[in-house]
């Protein structure tokens, strides 16, 4: 079965997580501005329902909306029930919500690496379990959207934990990509750079000084030079509509992915001073390491 291709979104059916703000509220407005009947969730309620209110204000149309954490399994079996049993199989299918932490090994506790797996990488597979066989079943194809991060790509500095998440969500996309072609399902792996969220206000950075000046002027410097969630829904509409599976949404992500794949002695060069630049321009808390085996039996 050949790839179904979307010329545009009327009368299709859009379900997207993390749609309460961001990304996924960016693409949400977009999607239902294209005509599709969009499907919403998030863990924020007030939120998510604020966004279904926006849109249809618009003029654009809301199916299900219901607030859920991705990391529930009980919570999503129960969402992706009610929503197949309403309205049938989805045409489309998009992994956008996620959670960000960062840190020093030394300081990252062991419920972050955890969460971040829990949310960012078993999140969007419990959608998937339960959202993508519906989609083959109905055997009119379709397209899955998992947004995973230049984390996803690249060994930036402190992301160990977050860079777990993100590339196992790439692993689980580069093998659904050929897995469900016969399907005709499409899929698409976003990778964003820099995108101006509400989470990079919030993000943690354990054992990294916040309250630093030279931290203060990294976060700004991030800010002027990111993309706007607009922006980066329009990059992962235009991936759908073109079944593009590597998906940016800045040229600086694709630059530094081709040179990692075609010249990695340059790729490794420019991680090298990314890595020094970053901890020499942001200072390490003292102390900020969590208790050691050791440590954790003398208390």
């Amino acid at each position: 079965m050949r790839i179904r291709r979307f010329k545009d979104l009327r009368g299709a059916n859009v379900f997207l997580t993390g749609a309460a703000s961001g990304i996924g509220r960016a693409t949400a407005i977009k999607a239902a501005g294209q005509g599709a009947t969009v499907h919403l969730t998030d863990r924020f309620g007030d939120l998510l329902q604020a966004v279904a209110e926006e849109i249809r204000s618009a003029g654009g149309q809301v199916g299900h909306v219901s607030a859920a954490d991705v990391a529930d399994h009980d919570a999503v079996v129960a969402l992706a029930g009610e929503l197949t049993a309403e309205y049938g199989a989805m045409d489309v299918v998009m992994n956008i919500a996620g959670i960000s932490a960062w840190g020093t090994v030394q300081a990252l506790e062991h419920q972050t690496w955890r969460s971040l797996v829990e949310v960012n990488l078993m999140g969007p597979i419990h959608i998937i379990e339960e959202l993508v066989p519906p989609m083959i079943a109905a055997g009119r194809g379709g397209h899955l959207v998992n947004v995973s991060s230049a984390a996803g790509i690249i060994g930036m500095p402190w992301h160990a934990a977050y860079s777990a998440s993100k590339f196992g969500l790439r692993g689980v996309s580069e093998v659904l990509r050929f897995d469900l072609a016969r399907h005709g399902i499409g899929v698409s792996l976003v990778c964003p750079g820099a995108v101006a969220t509400p989470l990079t206000q919030t993000v943690s950075i354990a054992g990294v000084e916040k309250t630093s000046r030279s931290f203060q002027k990294a976060q700004a410097r991030f800010h002027d030079h990111a993309a706007s969630p607009e922006h980066a829904a329009d990059a992962i509409l235009n991936g759908v509509r073109r079944n593009k599976y590597w998906v940016y949404t800045s040229n600086d992500i694709r630059v530094i992915h081709a040179l990692q794949r075609y010249f990695p002695p340059g790729y490794s060069g420019a991680m090298k001073v990314l890595n020094y630049g970053a901890n020499r321009a942001l200072p390490q808390v003292q102390k900020a390491t969590r208790p050691t085996v050791a440590d954790r039996a003398e208390q």
